[in-house]
């Protein structure tokens, strides 16, 4: 299978008509070193703005309470109310801008990247008010995308969302001067961020580090806390005196942001980290089991620049156990329906001019019913990678309905089901889907036969 073709499918959103595939790994690299125009053409929510809203909640609530007395305690309510629901449509504004780029971007592969590193990276809010700050966090991590590590991994710890998120806000260093200023209160250590960092993003499960690194580490974070400006430092919080953190000694009297962020740094240095990194956009990009030499030779890249990431795509896209014709891989709701929408012709522009009520019936349910909620992974370990998480009998149902319905809602008629087949599947159009689309009683059942196809979900 010629590279352009197989390009799309593995590292992109697939096929577009009228749209040229990339023709080597060297205009992919070079799509993901030019300025990021998606996100300059349909900017996503700023954490400033998300901060100012959680902000205006807050005050809002209040106000509505029987508490405040309010003069007028209707249009308190309905001022409340109105924010409340300015929250809810973040979220879909927020999908729909993903779906915008990802039908947009020719090579596909940085919003394909985009959604691999803000899964890495999930975050999930616990409380309404906190919805745009979630998509907020994902929007921190564009710059970092294709630049160094260490840059990315500072901005998804630190930002106020993860903070919040895995309960850093309410973590104190056990001799802290708060604490012992107010031993009534039982403050104390959490240990979330610090062993979802390890764990999760940086050394892997398996990562040479043990309980005490971890406790260390949570109590070297202790200090990180949010306010309505963003992240702030607190000492008097902060655990006193160095921590080790895997036989390094960080911090002291007085304790400081800047000591975090160098336990970060050394982190994202790690081997484990290269190891784990590696393995995990191996997984997701290529297969379940992926070549162990595939998997050594992006973390080498990776150790040897100094944890910079282009040369690790550069690996990905290159090595030859990355580039056989073998899709063993199940695109999961959001990658289905953007490819979807790419397939059926739709473009960023067209996505954009989608009503909201659209967006929320045409995709943000119908990819709740495929068994992923948009904003919404159910642990701190993101989305599933296997296969058979993504195939129940009701999740395919759900993607039969989707393909069914598509074409008509999204105004995008099928004219020719069997060129279409060709253009949305090229040589993955096995024989039997190939006699069955121009059999079809009409031409969306015949287009539904392509986008409801296992050729179509695999990547």
């Amino acid at each position: 299978m010629r590279f352009a073709q197989l390009a799309q499918v593995r590292f992109g959103f697939g096929p577009a008509p009228g749209r040229p595939a990339p023709a080597d790994a060297e205009a992919i690299l070079a799509a993901l070193r030019a300025p990021d125009r998606l996100a300059q053409r349909w900017p996503g929510l700023s954490t400033p703005a998300a901060l100012a809203y959680a902000e205006r909640f807050h005050a809002l609530k209040k106000a509505a309470s029987p508490r405040s007395m309010p003069a007028d305690p209707v249009a308190a309510e309905a001022a409340f109310v109105a924010h409340r629901r300015l929250g809810d449509q973040v979220r879909i504004e927020s999908l729909q801008g993903a779906l915008a780029r990802a039908v947009e971007d020719a090579a596909g592969m940085r919003e394909r990247l985009w959604a691999f590193w803000r899964d890495h990276f999930t975050v999930r809010s616990k409380r309404r008010q906190e919805g745009p700050l979630a998509c907020a966090h994902a929007e921190a991590l564009r710059p970092h995308l294709c630049g160094n590590f260490r840059d990315l991994l500072r901005t998804a710890e630190t930002h106020p969302m993860m903070l919040i998120y895995l309960d850093q806000v309410t973590s104190f260093g056990p001799n802290s001067r708060r604490a012992k200023k107010r031993p009534d209160r039982g403050l104390g250590l959490n240990e979330n961020l610090a062993r979802e960092v390890m764990e999760l993003h940086t050394l892997g499960v398996d990562g040479r580090y043990t309980q005490t690194d971890v406790r260390e580490l949570a109590e070297l974070f202790t200090g990180l806390r949010v306010n309505e400006a963003g992240l702030f430092f607190a000492p008097d919080l902060a655990e006193p005196g160095a921590e080790q953190v895997l036989g390094q000694s960080y911090g002291g009297d007085p304790a400081q942001l800047d000591d975090i962020y160098k336990v970060l740094d050394a982190l994202a240095l790690h081997p484990d980290t290269a190891q784990h990194l590696a393995r995990k956009l191996a997984v997701h990009f290529v297969g379940p089991d992926p070549d162990p030499g595939l998997i050594a030779a992006m973390a080498e890249a990776y150790h040897a620049s100094g944890a910079e990431l282009m040369p690790v795509y550069r690996v990905l896209l290159t090595h030859p156990a990355a580039l056989l014709p073998q899709f063993e891989k199940i695109r999961q709701p959001f990658d289905y329906v953007a490819t979807g929408l790419r397939a059926l012709g739709l473009d960023g522009a067209a996505v954009m001019a989608l009503p909201q009520a659209e967006v929320r019936r045409g995709a943000y349910l119908p990819m709740r019913a495929m068994g992923q909620s948009w904003r919404a992974a159910p642990g701190p370990n993101g989305w599933p990678e296997a296969a058979a998480d993504w195939i129940s009998p009701q999740q395919l149902a759900a993607r039969v309905s989707w393909a069914l319905a598509a074409p008509q809602r999204f105004a995008a008629p099928v004219a020719d089901p069997v060129a279409f087949a060709q253009q949305a599947l090229g040589d993955r159009l096995g024989p039997d889907l190939a006699r069955a689309v121009p059999r079809a009683e009409s031409k969306p059942e015949a287009a539904a036969l392509v986008l409801a196809s296992a050729e179509f979900m695999r990547r």
